[in-house]
């Protein structure tokens, strides 16, 4: 059995790793730390291109794990061919929940009340007072109800919101209440101060934030995408943007990062953050918590956490 395991980060850094497997520290260098080939266990370097994350996967011919230090999987799923029938993709659920959940409620937060607005007249020495929109009160519609949408959720409670809205694949009902299935959206598009999306991206969500999505928001209302850039429709939000009609938060864009000349940069009612959500001091400590209890169950035989696709296996 091949017992190597690499690791984005050093493995000396990381207490109650499992013994037995030889541990390579592989964070995407140029070289390789070993033979790609002796690969049991792959884990993805964090926040780095997609073809560098994707490069070793057609020389791993034994690797029976990839696991993601993110929530989403659309960086490596270009290199899933490559791979052998069996092998499991499991992502970081419980990794970025509390930094995701922080960065939106900022975002919406800063939008809402004039941020940006103050920090551009405390460099200019102007004391720009006057009413702003407040979160209390709202409408919150989270468009991808997975853990991540739940802590937004969780965080959005304490502020005297007057109802949150649940949308994702499939419906569902929660403690807190139902979640509506993607084919509802339109009607509840409307109905929301705020809408934020924090879904998955693939095939079904890339672009959905399209012309009739953003349409049918209502006049005044804040767009908040801390999914993946492709979610929105560039060209339509910008056009959105435009009329004044909607705002947006992004902290994640389509193309990411943006080009200085980039209309989005300049566009009114917008505020960026460069993908900011994930990267905080929470992520080491629950990253090499992850880590921990997945290798010790592979080491141990036991079922893995997070396993979103096997290689080969019908999806049917």
């Amino acid at each position: 059995m091949t017992a190597d395991v690499w690791l984005p980060i050093p493995p000396d850094e990381i207490e109650g790793l499992p013994e037995g497997p030889d541990y390579r520290f592989w964070n995407g260098a140029e070289e390789f730390p070993a033979d790609p080939a002796d690969c049991a266990f792959y884990v993805v370097p964090y926040m780095k291109p997609s073809p560098l994350c994707v490069r070793p996967l057609g020389r791993m011919s034994n690797v029976q794990v990839v696991q993601t230090l993110s929530a989403g999987i659309d960086h490596v799923e270009p290199g899933l061919g490559q791979l052998s029938a069996g092998v499991r993709l499991c992502n970081a659920r419980g990794v970025h929940e509390a930094s995701t959940g922080e960065l939106t409620l900022a975002l919406i937060l800063a939008s809402l009340r004039g941020i940006p607005d103050f920090v551009r007249a405390q460099d200019r020495g102007e004391w720009l007072g006057g009413f702003r929109p407040a979160l209390a009160d709202k409408n919150v519609l989270i468009v991808g109800y997975g853990s991540i949408g739940e802590a937004i959720e969780d965080r959005l409670v304490p502020f005297e919101v007057a109802r949150v809205a649940r949308v994702a694949r499939s419906e569902r009902t929660t403690a807190r209440g139902p979640v509506h299935p993607l084919t509802e959206l339109p009607a509840l598009l409307p109905e929301a101060d705020v809408v934020v999306l924090s879904t998955p991206l693939n095939e079904t969500t890339r672009g959905l934030a399209g012309a009739d999505f953003l349409s049918r928001m209502k006049d005044g209302a804040l767009l908040v995408n801390v999914a993946r850039g492709p979610v929105v429709d560039t060209k339509a939000l910008l056009a959105e943007l435009e009329t004044g009609r909607i705002t947006a938060a992004l902290d994640v864009t389509d193309p990411e990062p943006l080009a200085r000349e980039h209309p989005l940069w300049r566009a009114p009612g917008v505020l960026v953050s460069p993908h900011a959500g994930g990267p905080t001091s929470a992520f080491l400590p629950r990253a090499k918590r992850l880590l921990v209890d997945q290798l010790n169950r592979y080491v141990n035989r036991e079922p893995l956490r997070n396993v979103i696709l096997t290689t080969g296996a019908s999806t049917d």
